[in-house]
């Protein structure tokens, strides 16, 4: 396992460096984990497939954001088409 984590330290640093918005979805599961185990301290059932679908939900989000702004950056300033006149 200490292996595992010192080999993935490097490329794990260099995407969170890439992707900042990344640690604050982490944060977010954090908070929400939290706030269910706080709530199911005080006795209310919170179904974990809400808490799945939340965080799946979140990241095919961060995902296609991630994606989108990874497509705007390749494309150039002004390589949008415009009619010649």
């Amino acid at each position: 396992a200490v292996t595992v984590m010192l080999v993935a330290a490097t490329p794990l640093a260099n995407f969170i460096e890439k992707n900042p918005t990344i640690v604050m979805l982490a944060l977010a599961f954090l908070l929400m984990i939290g706030t269910t185990l706080i709530a199911e301290g005080m006795g209310f059932h919170v179904p974990k497939g809400y808490i799945y679908a939340a965080m799946a939900f979140s990241g095919f989000v961060e995902g296609l954001n991630m994606f989108s702004r990874r497509a705007a950056r390749r494309r150039k300033p002004g390589a949008e088409s415009e009619p010649k006149a």
